[in-house]
């Protein structure tokens, strides 16, 4: 990454923590600097009735102001099983959704489950989800996971 020589420090907040940035900067670089994991996205937060707005993990320029905020843990409901569960994961994978929807796995020598879902994001808006298999999330989603015992 190269660095604007032009550019001077701001002090920035990610995920609560205080951070000296060179303004202007790169969404490259902000993950970086606050250690965001690859699974979650980085959100500029925005003041008053608007959506925050996405910070992209790439090298295009940001411009930063003084005390801005950024947060990587924006909280999601999900919906399982007509029940309401927040998570700050931006992905679940086909066993976490069994876990929520069966704290307690049902008994039974050959059961399989099924997880179907809707009110997903665009690109796959409704489907099936298969075992080992992981889903990016909307908020309101829906997740439908049923136990079959094959016996």
């Amino acid at each position: 990454m190269s660095v604007n020589v032009s550019a001077h420090q701001v002090r920035v907040h990610i995920d609560r923590e205080v951070y000296e940035s060179p303004d202007p900067t790169t969404g490259e670089a902000l993950y970086e600097l606050g250690q965001i994991p690859e699974h979650r996205d980085l959100f500029r937060e925005v003041k008053g009735d608007q959506e925050d707005t996405l910070v992209p993990r790439d090298g295009s320029q940001v411009n930063l102001q003084k005390n801005e905020h950024f947060y990587s843990q924006k909280a999601l409901t999900i919906l399982v099983n007509g029940e309401a569960h927040e998570t700050t994961e931006t992905r679940l994978f086909f066993e976490d959704l069994v876990k929520i929807a069966y704290p307690v796995p049902p008994s039974g020598t050959l059961i399989e489950f099924t997880v179907t879902y809707r009110n997903g994001p665009s690109v796959n808006p409704k489907g099936t989800l298969t075992a080992g298999r992981s889903i990016k999330l909307k908020n309101k989603m829906m997740f439908d996971v049923t136990a079959t015992d094959r016996s």
